[in-house]
């Protein structure tokens, strides 16, 4: 689902102009989870403070947010929280456990679970994160851009059932086949949360919002199409009414690609086990992003030169090309690997 496609100035960021598949002078780049444990200054000022707790508070949350903007020079800062940030506006508890996940003590399993389910005002549960938006809004050059996102409704709906983190997300497939009633009231109260959420957050200064559906690759298409989709679409369309361009993402997707496209997205995230060009040939008309294998920041700098060549040799050029992973930066990455990968991408094809 889209409509017409945005026409953004000349003075638009970079990013933003890529997304909208108009020409630039360069490539743009930045790095999903480029803000966090691969940076020592980001360690360092969470010493004692939870990822909730820094996120709850505008200027640290903020200062997480654009430390590697400055270390790396990418075109984009991506607001530090996390995908279940929003859920803490629903009254369900979840805790961010260490080398874990979001662990949920209460999993929702049955309609009368989804009774505990409250509606709050962005306003007030991500204060912190908003605050954090119009502070970074003000730091960044006009050409860098702020991306706001949340999670996709299949992911977080995975960790609110399951309980943790799961590879085969039986109690998720138990009750979309069996108690497909409760799915798709979990799905719609989630679609209701977020789509305000996304809302708020380019009300306070996004230029762009990034939906991270990270598990829905467990998906067939036709499962997909019946219980996520719909969802996903309302958030999407959330972003497009408030004018700016969405980029829709998620990992094991090769074969949900048209189908995500479908649900909406001016930007089609590729993972890394797709070649770019093939990728973006499942989604005429639209810009894409990715897509190196986030591992090869672990390898000497020969190896990661030629694979993201291969990434700018495949996309040739075209308009609407954002150069990001295929998921997100490893916590054991050396931040000087990233800082020569941003350096490279920008000097790409320029004279």
């Amino acid at each position: 689902m889209t409509g017409a496609p945005f026409a953004p100035g000349a003075d638009a960021p970079l990013l933003v102009r890529a997304a909208c598949r108009q020409p630039t002078e360069r490539t743009p780049v930045w790095f999903m989870r480029q803000a966090g444990r691969s940076l020592p200054e980001y360690r360092k000022l969470r010493e004692g403070r939870t990822l909730f707790e820094t996120c709850a508070v505008p200027e640290l949350c903020a200062e997480v947010t654009l430390q590697p903007v400055r270390r790396h020079d990418v075109d984009a800062a991506v607001m530090f929280a996390d995908i279940m940030s929003p859920v803490l506006g629903m009254g369900i508890d979840v805790q961010l456990v260490e080398n874990v996940g979001p662990v949920v003590a209460e999993p929702l399993r049955t309609a009368a679970d989804l009774a505990r389910i409250t509606q709050g005002d962005p306003a007030d549960f991500a204060a912190g994160i908003l605050g954090a938006i119009r502070i970074v809004r003000g730091e960044l050059r006009r050409d860098q851009a702020v991306v706001g996102f949340c999670g996709g409704p299949f992911t977080v709906a995975g960790y609110l059932i399951e309980g943790r983190p799961s590879r085969d997300f039986l109690n998720v497939k138990r009750m979309m086949y069996g108690d497909p009633a409760t799915w798709h009231a979990l799905m719609a109260a989630l679609a209701d949360c977020f789509a305000p959420y996304v809302q708020a957050q380019v009300a306070a200064g996004a230029d762009v919002i990034q939906l991270f559906d990270s598990w829905v690759g467990n998906l067939s298409v036709g499962d997909y199409e019946e219980f996520v989709a719909p969802y996903s679409a309302r958030i999407l369309a959330a972003v497009r009414e408030v004018g700016v361009p969405s980029i829709h993402f998620g990992t094991g997707t090769s074969t949900l690609l048209r189908s995500m496209a479908a649900a909406g997205g001016d930007v089609i995230g590729l993972d890394w086990r797709i070649p770019l060009d093939r990728g973006w040939a499942e989604v005429p008309g639209r810009a894409v992003q990715g897509n190196l294998d986030s591992t090869l920041l672990l390898a000497p700098w020969e190896r990661l030169e030629a694979g993201a060549r291969d990434v700018l040799e495949r996309a040739h050029g075209r308009p609407g090309h954002i150069f990001n992973l295929g998921h997100g930066v490893l916590p054991s990455t050396d931040p000087d690997q990233i800082t020569r990968l941003a350096a490279y991408v920008r000097e790409y094809g320029i004279a």
